[in-house]
């Protein structure tokens, strides 16, 4: 059977894999088309194999809200370029909304569920389809559900999804002033990074970790290791408090402050008189694309004559 330029674009707008891919496919299935999708879904896995072992350091975190429930996902891609594209850009959407009614307890689970677009198969076997139409090796790492029971959740995306935050506050009335306060907490977030709430929540394996790095900073300085041990230990306290500064999300400065001193928990307390009400920030998630991967560096005139050769 003759196969036509309109058979290879009805093909490549149903599955989105390249034109020589969907031509071929044609070719080996005598131009029947479900049968050519058949094809590409099998030739897409075998190609999907092969590209698992590369490093996908580079992707989008996305973020849904829907009512007092929101998650937050991150999906990696080999490259920047990949990530700005619509198609995967839609589909790390899909997988955030799938996150959203997820009950899986960890991402084994969740890529072992049902994929909500397509009941037929799972997420992990979609996945491996995005990545046979993609071309590239792509990870689902990670995600995040939060539920407020009593107060809101709001949400912030900055580098458009290299970063996404989720805040959870408790607070007995709701209303436009406190989402304000909250998104501009969750905007501190993404920028400063914290690791707890307040410094009660910090654990001890921190805290131990922290004192030992200081203490080896003071003994490698002759300096300051010859000082009395009274001053030392004073030393020793000093840092590690203005360390917890910048870890606690409370005790940091306020990004925002006109002062450049008024405290996160202060501004709270401002926004908590002016709302009459007490808004308290119960949790908070934050994703960073790429954050403890390891970017495998290539050349990229060495990347594109692979490509060329596969």
């Amino acid at each position: 059977m003759a196969i036509t330029a309109a058979m290879v674009k009805e093909l490549r707008e149903l599955t989105g894999a390249g034109m020589m891919d969907c031509k071929k496919a044609l070719g080996e299935t005598d131009g029947d088309m479900d049968a050519a999708v058949e094809f590409l879904r099998k030739n897409g896995q075998a190609k999907a194999e092969k590209k698992a072992g590369r490093i996908a350091a580079e992707g989008l975190c996305r973020v849904v809200v829907d009512g007092n429930k929101a998650a937050v996902v991150e999906v990696n891609s080999e490259t920047d370029f990949v990530a700005k594209n619509a198609d995967f850009q839609a589909y790390v959407e899909a997988v955030a909304n799938q996150a959203l009614q997820t009950e899986a307890a960890d991402i084994d689970a969740f890529l072992a569920e049902t994929w909500n677009l397509d009941t037929s198969k799972t997420v992990k076997e979609a996945l491996t389809e995005k990545i046979a139409v993609i071309g590239e090796n792509l990870t689902i790492r990670r995600f995040a559900k939060v539920e407020a029971d009593n107060g809101f959740v709001v949400s912030y995306v900055h580098g458009g999804g290299r970063i996404g935050v989720i805040v959870k506050a408790e607070c007995a009335t709701v209303n436009d002033a406190a989402k304000e306060a909250c998104t501009n907490i969750a905007m501190q977030i993404a920028a400063l990074n914290p690791k707890y709430i307040a410094d009660e929540d910090v654990d001890a394996e921190f805290l131990a970790k922290e004192e030992e790095i200081i203490r080896a900073q003071i003994a490698n300085d002759p300096k300051e290791s010859s000082k009395p041990e009274k001053v030392i230990e004073g030393m020793v306290k000093g840092r590690l408090n203005k360390e917890l500064k910048e870890v606690c999300l409370l005790d940091q400065v306020y990004v925002k402050a006109e002062d450049g001193k008024q405290s996160v928990a202060k501004y709270l307390e401002q926004v908590s008189k002016e709302i009459g009400t007490t808004l308290k920030i119960a949790e908070f998630v934050r994703f960073e694309t790429g954050e403890g991967i390891e970017k495998k560096e290539e050349n990229f005139a060495e990347e594109v004559a692979k490509q060329m050769n596969m």
